[in-house]
């Protein structure tokens, strides 16, 4: 301690010694705002206990970075997208491991998930003990808390065991020093799981979705944990649980669909306008993080997952940085698994999921272009088109020889980008330009929040989607699947689920193909722009210019699957490029690439993948920096060198011998 400090402080305290001894009551006070965990035991402190663990469990992992890379790097839909922070989570090169080697402050170590996973479980802990212990009758302490913890606990235990196998269970408050710690094995984890979401089915209200947890949201994710449980990671020691896990998925799935009916257009899922608007309370949506603009609420931090899936549209020809277009940090790059994936003329999702346009919106601007004209287009067309000599073309690269907006102002547009140039049959044009100074590549717009309250402020306010009713189907068509291959069904039982789903992404009669809109477009007020910039948001796609088709308002034809052989193009293509075979191997790929059309950036892909034990092929095959280093070993994530350095056995710090025997195999 400083000394001159120490001195101050003894002698204040003298002061106060020297001066009570004169008056007795002279810190005589009885202090009413301080709270201890004894507030925990009144029903008002219950309640308020239940809203900060949601608040852990929901909120906290959608501020920063480390989510998205335990949920959507290293995987067949995105790769780096230029800026390298968190490569590693990519790569599964040598970097990655129990310490995962940070190249600047923005890198998420291998800590960050396992500790913000535990804490929520821990605040869980809290609330279900003290919903047992309270002597209260009222049923939103006996029943709506109580099932909210149980709820609360099984999330974050069903995200352990998907990233780290078998995980300490912790079921219990920890109140003193603890130190000593084994790993449950998977089984036990599922077990707990299993059971903490039954009860909690049993307890929770039939209303309140999405912003509170119902019985809905518990079936939805119990029948999740069924089927990661009967899932290939599971194998050596699942077969007992396989026949009555898959049968129990229909039941429950059948009963969430029931009170969660779709939305008609999917792209209002994501026509975020506001704060809490429409958009946000749809049918369709079982459980959401909730946000909002207040920043109290939110403790100044929010919803930061707009900031990462962004690509560098302001570092282009008359181009600047706009509320509208976000703040690109260009973290997350479309692979070209998602170029494929699609029937681009049919399927209407994609061009729903991505920006593919911006408008001109620099201060100056370059004759014969004005503000509002289109200034960036990516043409995601297919193998073998020779209308575009190069995969960009601009000033820069082409001379003179720009190409023109034929669907607009006529004018040439200064920036076109291209999957496909020349005739190219080959992935990996647009791949070229994602360095430091080009970062391009279509935008993943559900996240994008132009609704902030200034141009760099990382602060959204849109809340997140964590469960709706379109991945209740397709689990629901996985169960389907896995049983027809255990013996019982078909695998056609499986399409019902898989059409409703794709039915709804087809272009319905009278619906403009290249109608775009985005939670970009929420500027709310030009005084927040950069003085003689204008907006980014261009009003539609490249839907035209990619497929090379005329304009039209006819329905699109069916994406209806009527059979197990032949599957639909892209899929039958995604097949062969992965060397499948087999019925049910071949019926995996379509529910994994139905679930990548219906749910890509949802932070959901890596656990699909791992659990599916497809995950190396598919990133050898799709993910370009991460192919050459994948390997089973990062079908599980390494347990952090902190926790393994922190912990004891009998009272002494784990020997070198006994820490590796806690880890991972292969790290």
């Amino acid at each position: 301690m400083n000394k001159n400090i120490f001195f101050k402080t003894l002698m204040i305290a003298s002061a106060v010694i020297f001066a009570s001894s004169c008056k007795k009551d002279f810190l005589t006070e009885t202090l009413t705002t301080a709270r201890s965990t004894e507030f925990y035991k009144t029903d008002a402190g219950i309640q308020q206990l239940a809203v900060g663990t949601y608040y852990q469990v929901f909120n906290v992992p959608f501020n920063g970075e480390w989510n998205y890379c335990a949920t959507n790097y290293g995987t067949d839909e995105f790769h780096i997208g230029g800026d390298p922070s968190n490569a590693p989570w990519n790569n599964y090169d040598a970097t990655f491991n129990s310490v995962v080697v940070a190249s600047n402050g923005n890198t998420a170590g291998s800590n960050f998930q396992w500790d913000a996973l535990y804490q929520g479980i821990g605040d869980a802990n809290l609330l279900i003990q003290n919903c047992l212990s309270s002597s209260s009758t009222s049923a939103a302490i006996k029943s709506t808390a109580l099932g909210e913890g149980y709820f609360l606990r099984a999330y974050n235990y069903l995200r352990l065991v998907s990233q780290y196998g078998g995980v300490p269970l912790q079921l219990t408050p920890i109140s003193t020093v603890q130190l000593e710690f084994t790993r449950a094995t998977p089984k036990d984890v599922y077990a707990q799981i299993i059971s903490d979401l039954t009860n909690a089915a049993k307890l929770l209200p039939t209303t309140g979705a999405p912003a509170r947890i119902t019985q809905d949201a518990a079936s939805h994710y119990l029948a999740k944990a069924y089927l990661f449980r009967s899932s290939e990671i599971n194998n050596s020691w699942n077969a007992s649980f396989v026949a009555s896990d898959l049968a129990a998925i229909g039941p429950l799935c059948d009963k969430v669909i029931a009170n969660h009916p779709l939305a008609s257009n999917f792209a209002t899922l994501w026509n975020f306008t506001n704060i809490n608007s429409a958009n946000e309370s749809l049918p369709e949506l079982i459980l959401s993080a909730q946000y909002t603009n207040d920043v109290n609420t939110n403790l100044g931090n929010g919803n930061t997952q707009h900031l990462y899936f962004a690509s560098r549209y302001d570092i282009q020809d008359q181009m600047a940085r706009d509320l509208t277009g976000d703040r690109p940090f260009s973290r997350l790059a479309t692979t070209y698994y998602m170029y494929r994936v699609f029937d681009m003329v049919n399927d209407s999702r994609f061009w729903k999921s991505f920006r593919t346009k911006s408008a001109i919106n620099g201060a100056t601007t370059v004759a014969p272009n004005i503000q509002g004209d289109l200034g960036i287009m990516f043409v995601i067309n297919q193998p073998g088109d020779t209308r575009f000599p190069l995969s960009k073309i601009s000033k820069g690269t082409s001379g003179t020889n720009l190409i023109k907006d034929i669907n607009g102002a006529q004018r040439v547009i200064p920036t076109v980008y291209v999957a496909y140039p020349a005739g190219r049959t080959t992935d990996g044009a647009l791949n070229t330009d994602l360095t430091t100074a080009g970062q391009s590549f279509p935008s993943l717009s559900k996240h994008m929040d132009g609704h902030r309250n200034s141009l760099n402020d990382v602060v959204g306010h849109r809340d997140f989607n964590l469960a709706r009713s379109a991945e209740t189907y397709l689990i629901a068509a996985e169960a389907k699947i896995r049983l027809a291959q255990a013996g019982t069904g078909s695998f056609t039982d499986a399409l019902p689920y898989i059409n409703a789903v794709r039915a709804r992404a087809q272009y319905a009669s009278g619906e403009n193909r290249a109608n775009y809109y985005d939670g970009g477009n929420t500027l709310q007020s030009v005084a927040l722009q950069t003085p003689g910039v204008g907006i980014s948001f261009y009003p539609g796609n490249s839907y035209y210019e990619s497929n090379n088709i005329p304009v039209t308002t006819a329905a699109s034809s069916s994406l209806a699957i009527t059979g197990v052989a032949p599957l639909p193009a892209p899929d039958e293509n995604i097949i062969s490029t992965l060397g499948l075979s087999s019925t049910y191997d071949r019926m995996l790929c379509l529910i994994l690439n139905e679930r990548a059309r219906e749910l890509v950036g949802e932070f959901k892909r890596w656990e699909d993948l791992a659990r599916t034990q497809t995950l190396v092929k598919r990133v050898q095959v799709y993910n370009p920096e991460g192919g050459a280093s994948v390997k089973t070993t990062h079908t599980l994530r390494p347990i952090p060198q902190n926790f393994l350095d922190g912990i004891q056995a009998s009272g002494l710090n784990l020997t070198p011998a006994q820490k590796q025997a806690m880890q991972n195999p292969g790290y």
